[in-house]
């Protein structure tokens, strides 16, 4: 059996290189797209074994296949998405002299997202049509190209392997999503609105009663925020009264001795982290890495260390907490919670400690 030339699977490679090099813009987060249904369309190109024969008894090749299709998936969870595509194809003999007949390509694929964002894997069956319909198994690779939290372009490149003729092919897709739905928008206030006074011409005529138009306990003559929330305590211009509140997460994980593997029991405080930061993507974290007074403190410094950055590779790697927001510093046994010589005080001792806070201003309520 004959395989694919080393130039040309070397041009496809360089092709998928240059679009993984493309920055997502407005990368929509994982959690978000969950659940939703997308549809799109796709330009392909289809190298095809040179053991693909049109005309046996010519030894005549089929040099390669392009054409274009549509595609329909949906995301299951953060991590995978399933997808059902189609493509119509018109193959290319070697010689360029042959009336081919059309091809086409029925593929159920499931995308892995390793990182949860733009990079992916994918693996599937394919019933690939090429002058005869045969089962593949398939397994790639692609990367999408966010224009808005719904719109991606993609490029995807896939090896097909032909099971009844051991056939190897290798494709290469460009295409366009739109992701179906919206997010939830966030209940905004009105903020106070400076107004010029005006002043009402004198009439001969009966007073009118002024009106409260939402209720808020001030005249309209006097209300800066108009339509302010019922619930919401206001000042005397109507406008909702604010208060700052504290935020705060602490993180606080102990070590075995001698030990720098964060435990299990502690993932779930770990994952209210990266929550709170993913709620604040402004704020960044030092993780404090600590020993206890047990051995040298040259020895405790460098333990202390690696405790810290453990955690810092748990959070970026478990929990998808970008690594630039992340810092860790080792104090080894400078900073004793517990100066005893006891297994407990050892043990108190051992750990790390953040605290990730920031301020709020919430509405007062009435």
């Amino acid at each position: 059996m004959r395989y694919l030339s080393v130039s040309k699977i070397s041009q496809l490679i360089g092709l998928s290189i240059f679009s993984l090099s493309l920055s997502a813009a407005e990368q929509p987060s994982a959690e978000s797209l969950v659940g939703k249904v997308y549809l799109g369309g796709h330009a392909m190109y289809l190298k095809t074994d040179e053991d693909r024969l049109f005309n046996a008894n010519a030894n005549s090749s089929i040099d390669h296949a392009s054409g274009v299709g549509v595609e329909g998936g949906y995301r299951l969870s953060e991590l995978f998405e399933t997808r059902l595509s189609y493509t119509h194809f018109n193959p290319v003999a070697e010689n360029h002299n042959a009336d081919l007949s059309s091809g086409k390509s029925i593929a159920l694929d499931l995308l892995y997202f390793p990182f949860k964002e733009s990079f992916y894997v994918v693996g599937g069956a394919d019933v690939l049509d090429v002058e005869e319909s045969n089962l593949s198994a398939a397994l790639g690779a692609g990367y999408r190209h966010y224009l808005s939290e719904n719109m991606a372009l993609y490029f995807e490149s896939k090896g097909h392997y032909q099971f009844d003729n051991n056939y190897t092919d290798l494709s290469a897709k460009l295409g366009f999503v739109y992701f179906f739905g919206t997010q939830k928008a966030e209940i905004k206030r009105n903020e106070p609105v400076k107004t010029a006074a005006v002043v009402a011409p004198v009439a001969a005529v009966a007073p009118i009663a002024e009106l409260d138009s939402d209720n808020d306990g001030v005249l309209d003559s006097k209300d800066n925020c108009a339509n302010t929330p019922a619930t919401d305590k206001v000042n005397e211009v109507g406008c909702t009264v604010f208060t700052e509140e504290q935020d705060t997460v602490e993180l606080l994980i102990n070590f075995d001795n001698n030990k720098a593997v964060v435990k299990e029991k502690y993932k779930p405080i770990m994952l209210k982290v990266a929550k709170f930061m993913e709620a604040y993507p402004d704020l960044s974290l030092t993780i404090k890495g600590h020993s206890s007074a047990k051995g040298s403190a040259a020895y405790n410094q460098t333990l202390s260390a690696k405790r810290a950055q453990a955690v810092v590779d748990v959070l970026i790697n478990d929990f998808g907490v970008e690594a630039n927001r992340l810092n860790s510093i080792g104090y080894g046994e400078s900073e004793l919670l517990n100066t005893d010589n006891t297994d407990a005080a050892h043990e108190q001792n051992r750990r790390i400690e953040a605290t990730i806070s920031t301020t709020n201003k919430v509405a007062e309520k009435r």
